[in-house]
């Protein structure tokens, strides 16, 4: 899944950043309330992990303008106040889950799978481009009908390139949004995955779909179904 994880401590962030990314979920991060909001309207995401108690715009006030806006992802409140007003207020302003911290992460990513599965049961999580076919839920890929097997990495990589299709993304933003990293000029690890990627997504193919713009980045190009 796509995740927006709202959250201003630093090191918390990190942490749970970082246990997301390694179980397989694309994972953009706010520390800032205003600004997790301003992120949640201008992108997709299948969840957002949102904290109470944050800068300037609080959760309830995201909450709030969530709604207003009429952006219904699907959010899960991970809040250090414990008390059962707090949890009962974010049920009731349309929050999916509640967790307190601390929280235990096994159960945090348990709690992600029961979202991920409800989703998948009301919404076909697929994204189709030109004749490739990528199944979220089950993480398999597809071309010509032919099925491509990936590394986690390379279908997470994929994924990003693909929700973001026809649109140049480069890669600083790969490294940030696939690998939670800060681009590091000297490192050849975003060259290297998609080439590997390319190799398998548009070996035998007429029509290529992953394509390197000098000096820009990388673009996954074709129609979207």
């Amino acid at each position: 899944m796509k995740i927006l994880l709202i959250e201003d401590e630093q090191n918390l962030a990190d942490f749970m950043a970082k246990g997301l990314l390694q179980a397989g979920h694309i994972v953009e991060v706010s520390h800032n309330g205003a600004k997790g909001l301003e992120i949640a309207g201008s992108d997709t995401f299948d969840l957002i992990l949102l904290d109470l108690m944050l800068p300037g715009t609080n959760g309830y006030d995201i909450l709030t303008n969530l709604r207003s806006f009429n952006i219904f992802i699907p959010v899960l409140i991970i809040s250090a106040l414990s008390d059962s007003s707090h949890v009962v207020k974010g049920l009731d302003m349309g929050a999916v889950d509640y967790i307190k911290k601390p929280f235990d992460w096994e159960e945090l990513l348990a709690r992600i799978r029961v979202i991920q599965k409800k989703l998948i049961n009301i919404q076909t999580p697929k994204i189709i481009i030109e004749d490739m076919t990528i199944d979220l839920g089950s993480r398999k890929v597809t071309r010509a009908e032919k099925e491509i097997r990936l590394t986690a990495k390379e279908f997470v990589l994929l994924e990003y390139l693909a929700r973001n299709a026809n649109r140049i993304v480069s890669k600083n933003q790969i490294m940030e949004n696939v690998w939670e990293m800060d681009f590091d000029p000297g490192s050849n690890i975003v060259e290297v995955h998609i080439h590997g990627l390319r190799k398998k997504i548009d070996k035998g193919s007429d029509n290529p779909l992953i394509e390197t713009v000098l000096g820009l980045g990388y673009s996954l190009k074709g129609e979207k179904s």
